[in-house]
């Protein structure tokens, strides 16, 4: 059962992908663009150009797992990195939901939280 806790980090590669890549051509990426080794347990998220579908690249204790979606209709809508053209940027576990569900990520507004 694939289980990805909501505090496992989560890192997007900023570029398009070639979705006939699996494994190995994922774990290149992360390892020569993102910098960080693919088996440390981070997820992984790979969008090909016209953004429709989308792989994630998961290590748990055993080995690799690679998710795979894709859309029928419509595109998936990416958050606002920047001017991050090369390697990967952080995205929170509820971005990541927002997007695989198609929630338009601009309407959303996070409420403030106390922590006591």
């Amino acid at each position: 059962m694939v289980n990805i806790s909501p505090s496992t980090p989560i890192y997007m590669y900023t570029r398009a992908v070639d979705m006939r890549k699996s494994f190995d051509g994922l774990c290149g990426i992360v390892t020569n663009y993102i910098h960080i080794p693919p088996e440390n347990g981070n997820v992984f998220v790979f969008i090909n150009r016209p953004r429709t579908r989308m792989k994630l690249l998961w290590w748990d204790r055993h080995g690799f797992w690679l998710l795979y979606k894709r859309l029928e209709e419509g595109c998936f809508q990416l958050p606002d990195i920047g001017g991050t053209d090369e390697g990967g940027c952080w995205l929170l576990y509820e971005q990541l939901l927002l997007m695989i569900e198609g929630i338009d990520l601009t309407s959303i507004k996070r409420r403030k939280r106390y922590i006591s």
